[in-house]
């Protein structure tokens, strides 16, 4: 179990507005996708003893996991808060955030794991290149179809159009994921993030989904830990493509966020063909 605190505890509750029952603006969908990235199904039984809301299952969670897993949970949801509050265009709590990055902090060891910004920017600095596109794992008359959309995507990134780079870019990570997935049956098939049926067995291919086909593709191998995290950032700013989803998320993507996911694709792909 976690070390937190009953006043440390206060201060998270009270930061991320949990008196409800909810907490932040998460949705079931993007609560279960948060806790999905470190390896926690938030919404299993083990994380109920309270109850079925948000805020009862966060309770659980940092009251049974250890201090490590609670720590970086946190720190990504103190990076939403920031987030969501300049999505709304108002202020963060700035002294309230402060103690709880402090706590966020103790629990990882006395070091603050580095922010969703900082993080960005240091992916951002790195220097990945295109790969040979016949070096991956996809049917060769595949490879043309991602050449052109790749060149549409740098084009769309000059003309300064952000959500079409977003759109492009999630697009051919999805065709090359499939393809590995295509190409790799026993690998993929035997990975235990691998989606299944009721009945236990593993579902299509054609049937996975991103998030699914990003998860299994780093099990295997084939995708390092950042490059994982990264291109789960990409895959939801890709569900933009749905006008409802982007009016409820309140979120323009802007050019910066369309550099970062360019950024994303070109390092899976360096990775999916061996270049990393």
């Amino acid at each position: 179990m976690s070390s937190l605190t009953d006043v440390e505890k206060r201060y998270f509750e009270a930061l991320f507005g949990m008196s409800g029952g909810y907490v932040l603006d998460y949705t079931d969908a993007t609560f279960a996708e948060l806790f999905n990235r470190h390896g926690i199904d938030i919404h299993s039984q083990r994380y109920t003893k309270y109850g079925t809301s948000k805020a009862k299952k966060l309770r659980a969670f940092w009251e049974q996991e250890q201090d490590t897993v609670v720590a970086h949970v946190l720190s990504e949801m103190l990076d939403s808060y920031v987030a969501q509050c300049e999505i709304n265009g108002s202020k963060p709590n700035q002294e309230l955030l402060k103690k709880c990055r402090a706590i966020v902090a103790r629990l990882s060891g006395g070091q603050t794991p580095t922010s969703a910004a900082e993080a960005v920017e240091e992916f951002l600095s790195r220097e990945f290149t295109i790969p040979d596109l016949h070096k991956l794992p996809v049917e060769a008359g595949v490879v043309d179809i991602i050449a052109d959309r790749l060149e549409e995507a740098r084009k769309a990134l000059a003309a300064g159009c952000p959500l079409a780079v977003i759109f492009l870019c999630g697009s051919i990570l999805e065709g090359v994921l499939l393809g590995a997935a295509q190409n790799n049956p026993e690998k993929f098939n035997r990975a235990s993030s691998s989606p299944k049926t009721p009945e236990g067995k593993v579902k299509p291919y054609r049937q996975w989904s991103l998030a699914q086909l990003i998860d299994v593709a780093h099990e295997v191998g084939l995708l390092s830990f950042d490059v994982k995290k990264f291109s789960h950032g990409l895959r939801d700013f890709r569900n933009f493509i749905h006008p409802y989803e982007q009016m409820a998320s309140k979120f323009a993507p802007d050019i910066h966020t369309a550099k970062v996911c360019f950024q994303v694709l070109k390092a899976a792909l360096a990775s999916l063909a061996g270049e990393r």
